[in-house]
């Protein structure tokens, strides 16, 4: 059998973490307790975010802050200016696919 495991960490405290890096796809795992976010920066290929536990608080391009609920997925464009994080009690665990994946350095 060809199959490839892949794992990732049971934290809870913050943690960014990549489970899968290759040519097809970038599959990350992030656990961001309240106050905690990523830095702002523009996607660098499309972006599907899976709000799993707690609420997203993102800012994209010029739009209005949006609050994102647990169970949700967004599609996020390729060069859209993103600002997200934490601002609730709960802790926030997202999974962050990027598909097809960056090319280059990113």
């Amino acid at each position: 059998m060809n199959a490839k495991q892949f794992h990732m960490s049971d934290a809870k405290q913050k943690v960014i973490e990549p489970v899968i890096m290759d040519e097809n796809l970038h599959y990350m795992h992030m656990v961001l307790p309240q106050g905690e976010g990523l830095p702002v920066h523009f996607t660098n290929a499309t972006v599907y975010m899976t709000v799993v536990t707690g609420t997203l608080s993102i800012c994209l391009g010029d739009d209005a802050e949006m609050e994102v609920p647990a169970r949700t997925i967004l599609k996020i464009p390729f060069q859209t200016r993103m600002d997200a994080k934490n601002k609730h009690h709960d802790t926030l665990e997202l999974f962050v696919v990027k598909a097809p994946a960056p090319q280059g350095n990113s």
